[in-house]
């Protein structure tokens, strides 16, 4: 009897710790967005003849990664993010560039449908490429 009583209180706590986990990442994948955006602000305004890196309509992440690290040829040899955060979980975070560079969107796959950051991002299913519909549970923020 204490057995059963023990696993069934087992299982409960680690029900909890798993939900406790999943929203966890979600926060941190809602604070990455959101600190890439700032990196990328910063970008804009030493950069505002070229606009945003990156091609228009194209999931371009990694130049977007080596223009905010620093790490590439002018405009991109300036630092504006010590390191461009990954998705804590198995999903990648996206980056779309609008015709004319001159905004982006960001895009996190979130776990929890439920989740309050669905209420004040970017809907559709094509924004400059990407697929920001909230069915998919996307995640995306527009400059």
């Amino acid at each position: 009897m204490v057995v059963s009583i023990i696993g069934v209180l087992a299982t409960m706590v680690l029900v909890s710790l798993n939900s406790a986990r999943m929203k966890a990442r979600d926060v941190r994948r809602v604070a990455d967005i959101r600190q890439v955006a700032l990196a990328l602000e910063m970008y804009y305004d030493d950069n505002p003849s070229t606009g945003y890196p990156g091609v228009s309509g194209n999931n371009d992440w990694s130049t977007l990664k080596t223009c905010l690290e620093g790490t590439g040829f002018a405009p991109c040899n300036v630092r504006y993010i010590s390191s461009v955060p990954h998705d804590p979980g198995t999903n990648a975070y996206e980056y779309w560039v609008a015709p004319g560079n001159n905004g982006h969107v960001l895009k996190a796959t979130l776990e929890n449908a439920d989740n309050l950051a669905f209420d004040d991002d970017v809907d559709g299913d094509d924004v400059w490429g990407c697929d920001c519909d909230d069915n998919i549970l996307a995640y995306c923020l527009r400059m």
